[in-house]
């Protein structure tokens, strides 16, 4: 990756506009990986003008403000962080950038990019911005670190899964010896919840639909996001809270997002891999964590039997 990463900072010094976007639906290692680019960026070529665009996520404010970007100017740069697939990309129109970088975790979906630097084997796209900042010796602030670990943090669950290696450690482990970034201080506002939202993750609790070979999912309607006064990427994020039920190997939550006139579906397994049916329904990602987009609840359905006959296979094979 080393090659890589320096060719992208070639890259870099060829454009005076550079934008830098990630998926819809922000999340911890989107949002970081995203402004910490971006300081980056402006810490090396303060003459540059560097946007980090997208739809604000209210849930992760604390991690920094994005820019508000009404034109894209001509002849720019733009890089697309933690984003497989074209269609998830939180950008509008990619035929107006003159030049395309794809840094990313996910096992590729979409070949959109000039240039890319995919690592499946990263537990985070943060992680993989901390790689460059070391091989590269660029200067690590206290916010820096902050934006880093957030994101990798967030990711793998505060180091659950299984895509956390050695290599996470040791890179987290020099972040921390070259700055005064007091790790703990990340988790109060990570993890801090509305009282609205726990009450919301209550009734997940209480309505989780489990199938005959151990597939758990509820089902996300507008109303009930009206009633329990949540959105739809508060609600989408509560996926991980399923982790270790005895009786559930692999579970989802359908959201409905009447915005995007959309289904947004979040899924995660500790079983069989997933992202080759998700990957089918309009998504992708990781072996155990997913998610997908769909445009009806009958669609839900047949991911969900799908799921089930996956489940079924896998548990005849045990």
């Amino acid at each position: 990756m080393k090659n890589l990463y320096k060719k992208l900072l070639k890259e870099i010094k060829k454009y005076d506009n550079i934008y830098i976007a990630r998926h819809i639906g922000a999340d911890p290692d989107a949002l970081g990986s995203q402004l910490a680019l971006k300081e980056i960026i402006k810490s090396k070529y303060p003459s540059k003008d560097v946007y980090a665009i997208g739809a604000p996520a209210s849930r992760f404010k604390f991690m920094g403000v994005l820019d508000r970007c009404e034109d894209i100017c001509e002849n720019s740069m733009l890089i697309v962080l933690d984003t497989p697939d074209i269609k998830r990309i939180d950008v509008q129109d990619l035929s107006k950038f003159k030049f395309i970088a794809k840094i990313d975790h996910h096992p590729e979906v979409d070949d959109y990019s000039n240039l890319k630097l995919i690592d499946d084997s990263a537990s985070s796209t943060c992680q993989m911005i901390l790689e460059m900042v070391l091989i590269l010796n660029i200067k690590i602030s206290d916010n820096l670190a902050r934006l880093l670990y957030t994101g990798i943090v967030g990711d793998t669950d505060r180091f659950l899964h299984d895509y956390t290696s050695i290599k996470t450690f040791n890179l987290i482990t020099k972040m921390l010896n070259k700055t005064n970034f007091k790790f703990t201080s990340i988790y109060e506002p990570l993890y801090t919840k509305p009282l609205a939202e726990v009450k919301f993750q209550g009734y997940i609790y209480q309505n989780l639909t489990i199938t005959e070979n151990g597939v758990a999912y509820v089902k996300i309607t507008d109303d009930l996001l009206k009633e329990f006064n949540v959105d739809s990427a508060s609600a989408g994020n509560m996926v991980n809270s399923l982790n270790y039920i005895n009786e559930v190997v692999v579970w989802v939550l359908l959201t409905e997002d009447v915005k995007s006139n959309l289904i947004r579906v979040n899924l995660r397994s500790r079983g069989p891999y997933i992202n080759e049916i998700a990957t089918r329904f309009g998504g992708g990602g990781h072996k155990y964590a997913s998610g997908a987009r769909l445009t009806s609840w009958k669609q839900a359905e047949d991911l969900i039997e799908e799921l089930d006959r996956l489940l079924k296979d896998y548990k005849s094979k045990e």
